[in-house]
């Protein structure tokens, strides 16, 4: 009796253990992170080796504006666990208490971000509460080398003097000018050039900046934050103030086309706008041990590389210098030397107030009136 009672409960025991494992292996199966983030902006691979790695699946979804983005956030149901908005926006939107605050306990790899990247999103996150920095770039000049030459054989590409001095940029009006209809990067570049705090919330210095652009708006045929990349690409323009990313992008499609548009682009000598793009944990989501993990593994040096190299964009990570290519790390529109990073501002979001006025001034500027 003793024998087969044992032999019962050695059964039964077992019997548990194994559905045990059955629970523990389903629970493992189940675990999920899902990633609310821009359009191609990630090489893939990452994430089937993130699930490779741990076993945790990745939902990856994408929009294309902040706006699509803060208005989930606001809604409060995002139905997302990690998302990424860009500082100004971030930094509002912690003040609406949207995101968690991250454990950084369980981001082992936090030590390899960047302090000068991490020192300039402090105004946006202070401590980095919040979030960390995936990717960023800057706003500049992009240009058509050919068509430049043939205007103006010493233009000053280098300074903001190109689009800014009306004398000059009248130059060009004839192949064409385009600027973001964005005021944060476009009147915050004026201001800039001018020799204004870019964040200024002064009404009247507001003005001075919107006055410069009003008198060089003759000149620029189009205000569009998109289409200028096929355009420069196209040769139908000739200078697109954009951002970073997607000037290197209207680089690659013209060399990718092989029609005969060399298309650069430059940081001006007298300063430019800095922007990056946060990752964050927003406050209703379901699987925060899995976000806390999938931002652990970004923060690895060789997989952020990966990403960098994928999109041609710099990240948050220093170390991961050392897996970057040495096309992306070489190419100063990329990773600008010390002196161009030290010359680089960061805009801050405007106050109600502040934003209602910049709204105004900048419907006069692309309105022209």
């Amino acid at each position: 009796m003793l024998q087969s009672g044992s032999k019962r409960f050695a059964f039964i025991a077992g019997a548990a253990v194994s559905v045990m494992a059955v629970a523990s292996m389903a629970f493992a199966e189940d675990r999920e992170v899902k990633v609310y983030n821009w359009s191609d902006y990630i090489d893939e691979s990452i994430l089937a080796d993130f699930t490779k790695e741990t076993g945790i699946k990745v939902t990856y979804d994408v929009f294309d504006s902040n706006e699509v983005l803060e208005t989930k956030l606001l809604a409060g149901k995002t139905g997302y666990d990690i998302v990424v908005p860009t500082g100004a926006f971030l930094s509002r939107q912690i003040k609406a208490g949207v995101f968690q605050k991250l454990d950084k306990a369980k981001l082992t790899n936090i030590g390899n971000l960047w302090p000068e990247v991490s020192k300039r999103v402090e105004v946006y996150d202070p401590g980095g509460e919040h979030a960390i920095t995936y990717m960023w770039g800057t706003t500049g000049i992009g240009y058509n080398e050919g068509k430049i030459k043939e205007r103006m054989g010493d233009a000053p590409i280098n300074s903001w003097d190109l689009v800014f001095k009306p004398e000059l940029a009248a130059k060009f009006k004839d192949c064409g000018i385009f600027m973001l209809d964005s005021p944060d990067d476009i009147l915050s570049s004026a201001l800039r050039y001018l020799g204004i705090d870019p964040n200024t919330k002064d009404e009247a210095e507001l003005k001075k900046g919107a006055d410069l652009l009003k008198a060089v708006r003759p000149n620029v045929r189009k205000f569009h934050s998109s289409e200028y990349i096929n355009a420069l690409a196209d040769g139908d323009i000739c200078i697109a103030i954009g951002w970073s990313g997607d000037i290197l992008q209207a680089r690659d499609r013209a060399d990718e086309a092989k029609n005969g548009h060399v298309i650069k682009y430059s940081i001006p000598k007298e300063g430019a706008m800095m922007w990056f793009d946060m990752m964050a944990i927003p406050k209703d989501a379901e699987n925060t041990a899995e976000a806390h993990e999938f931002l652990n593994y970004l923060l690895k040096p060789e997989v952020i590389a990966k990403a960098s190299n994928y999109i041609n964009y710099a990240n948050g990570n220093l170390p991961s210098k050392e897996f970057i290519s040495e096309e992306v790390k070489g190419d100063p529109a990329i990773y600008p030397d010390e002196a161009t990073m030290n010359n680089l501002f960061v805009k801050l979001a405007y106050d109600a107030k502040t934003q209602r006025t910049v709204t105004r001034l900048w419907t006069g500027v692309v309105t022209g009136k």
